[in-house]
């Protein structure tokens, strides 16, 4: 399962869409809230605690570059993930995506999914309403978005994707409690993807048109959290 960030948190960068009561969202680097690169835009992801899922202890833990480059930028060379993400090649590609997000002000994060002590996957959480993904509908304040690649072809196709799109929506919920919706924008050809999301909560809202894709809005709502 791969998502494509076709929005790539790039610094100054401003974007504006209509609120759902009717107030307009507009964000620029020099404009949005000040923060420290490695999350207080989002809460702080490196203290959240680990989640239980059917198939182990999982955490979020943020991408430390020296450590970490040359297992992304592996996955991010396999033909399922390179179809969507389009990262792959040499690792300073990886490197110049990952490092924008850390050395920016905190609304993205890019974290290695860790289960059982064994990372196997790759997330990004950020601000959907800081990002230019605002411009595409109608975001709320503190909507955060959630990308996420497996890295090993062994853990798709199995239901991973879904347990761990649910394990990270109930992190986003748990521990930022301002967000009232954890939002994702997958290609709609990739209907793995889609149809995890869906199994893990989210509700299609939309097609939306992005610069490079056709995506569907896929929203997890805080009200219904529980009921799932």
């Amino acid at each position: 399962m791969s998502l494509h960030p076709d929005h790539r948190h790039e610094a100054g960068t401003t974007a504006t869409a209509s609120g759902t009561h009717g107030t307009d969202i507009t964000t620029d680097t020099d404009t949005a809230p000040a923060g420290r690169p490695g999350g207080d835009l989002l809460d702080s992801v490196a203290s959240w605690a680990p989640a239980d899922t059917p198939f182990g202890a999982f955490r979020l833990v943020p991408v430390r570059p020296a450590q970490d480059l040359s297992l992304i930028t592996r996955w991010m060379n396999d033909p399922a993930v390179a179809a969507f993400w389009q990262l792959a090649g040499p690792a300073f590609l990886t490197a110049r995506h990952i490092c924008a997000q850390l050395e920016g002000d905190g609304r993205s994060v890019p974290c290695l999914g860790v289960l059982d002590s064994t990372p196997m996957s790759y997330f990004e959480l950020y601000r959907a309403d800081l990002d230019p993904l605002a411009r595409a509908y109608p975001a709320r304040p503190d909507d955060t978005g959630v990308h996420l690649l497996l890295g090993g072809a062994a853990d798709r196709g199995r239901g991973i994707g879904t347990a761990l799109l649910r394990a990270v929506a109930d992190l986003v919920l748990a521990h930022r409690p301002r967000c009232t919706r954890v939002v994702a924008e997958p290609d709609i050809r990739n209907t793995p993807s889609v149809s995890a999301f869906l199994s893990a909560g989210f509700r299609y809202a939309a097609e939306i048109d992005l610069p490079d894709k056709r995506a569907a809005l896929m929203i997890r709502d805080r009200s219904i959290r529980h009921a799932l």
